[in-house]
């Protein structure tokens, strides 16, 4: 029986949610791990488990070339067996070097699930549609932060922490099984040709793009401070503010929102249009870490826990509300190419965005200030690129 829309969108918000149960469901047990590991309590090199995850998503860039060429689904089934080896092989990691190589192949796995996830909803849907559609997708994918804390901690009260970090492998197990129903989304007929001057062709016309670039760039940006938060929240929550028995909740709570923002996100861009939806919040974006950064540097630095806590909140809730209006942007003009602009995309915004990630949380061992600034920044230079976008024609 053919799929219908409401399980493609199922089954595609349960393929991206192995990216993200693959980080939150492990963040609550960084204190075991560095127990187990013998490293200090200060110790920020468990944030190096999330980047090394992150940093495997550079392999988009030839999953998005083969896609183009063979189909989605050749690409997503090896996609599959990449993470679950991946996840079983840190799960057992002896010790931390084999976990980042272990961490580095789940998320090469991850991004090929993650880019065929994509370049099929844009082979089905467009524009608007595709906005709608992602920020449903997002929606349900969002739920993973607000469980994925509390599963960890009660895999955690029963077992050691390499029953958590085994749960993603598992659930990829599932999921896997499940898109064996999945029918392919780019014909025969519309597949490129598997050689060098093709691709080189390729890749420099989605690079050469300004309306590609434009939304790239902010998506790479947003997601730099999103990638510093993931990677360094249990470190804010428990080392900086001193507050262990909170995380869970900080951070599904801010999940909850991020979740909520993304439904509403799917509403405002139907009605208004992905592009005017896009610029009003990073307007209001820009304008709460302009805030947040004038209360830090004023009253308190750190901020106090309630203030610090909402204003990203609500940050990372209107970042993940843009998403999937920067992509149905950066999308809209590629037309046939959108296996290999897909992958130039996720190899963009994930690999460059969380090497700048990487670099916040490298800074922020004693303070929250760095990504405070940070989210200035981003916003301010967001914010201008999204407004050099003069088109009249409302996406």
């Amino acid at each position: 029986m053919k799929m219908k829309k409401a399980e493609f969108i199922a089954l595609s918000a349960c393929t991206m949610m192995l990216t993200a149960l693959g980080i939150d469901i492990m963040l609550p047990v960084f204190g075991e791990v560095r127990k187990s590991f013998h490293l200090p309590e200060n110790s920020t090199a468990t944030a190096q488990i999330i980047l090394f995850f992150f940093l495997g998503q550079i392999a988009q860039i030839f999953f998005g070339i083969l896609s183009d060429r063979y189909g989605r689904l050749a690409i997503l089934r090896i996609g599959f067996p990449l993470y679950i080896a991946g996840g079983v092989a840190a799960t057992y990691a002896p010790n931390m070097p084999v976990m980042f190589a272990a961490r580095f192949v789940a998320g090469v796995g991850a991004s090929a699930v993650f880019m065929t996830t994509i370049a099929s909803v844009r082979d089905r849907f467009v524009g608007d549609q595709m906005a709608h559609t992602m920020s449903l997708i997002l929606t349900i994918f969002l739920s993973t932060p607000v469980f994925a804390p509390f599963l960890g901690l009660a895999i955690a009260a029963v077992a050691s922490w390499r029953m958590v970090f085994i749960t993603p492998p598992m659930f990829a197990v599932v999921v896997f099984l499940w898109s064996l129903r999945l029918e392919e989304s780019l014909p025969t007929e519309k597949r490129t040709a598997l050689n060098r001057s093709s691709i080189v062709a390729s890749v420099k016309k989605v690079l050469t793009n300004k309306t590609f670039l434009r939304y790239t760039f902010i998506t790479t940006f947003l997601f730099a401070a999103l990638s510093s938060w993931v990677a360094s929240s249990e470190h804010i929550v428990s080392g900086l503010y001193k507050r262990p028995d909170l995380f869970a909740w900080v951070f599904a709570g801010i999940g909850l929102l991020m979740s909520f923002c993304a439904l509403t996100n799917s509403r405002l861009s139907k009605k208004f249009g992905a592009r005017p939806t896009l610029k009003w919040l990073l307007v209001c974006y820009t304008f709460i870490a302009l805030l947040l950064l004038a209360y830090t540097l004023t009253y308190s630095n750190p901020p106090a826990m309630p203030v610090c806590f909402t204003a990203i909140a609500l940050l990372l809730g209107i970042n993940i509300a843009i998403e999937p209006n920067s992509s149905a942007l950066a999308m809209e003009p590629m037309g046939d190419m959108a296996g290999i602009a897909s992958a130039v995309y996720g190899t963009l915004f994930f690999f460059t965005g969380a090497s700048l990630g990487a670099l916040i949380s490298n800074l922020m061992q004693t303070t929250v200030l760095p990504l405070v600034i940070s989210f200035c920044i981003i916003g301010i230079l967001a914010t201008l690129l999204a407004f050099s976008d003069n088109r009249t024609k409302h996406l």
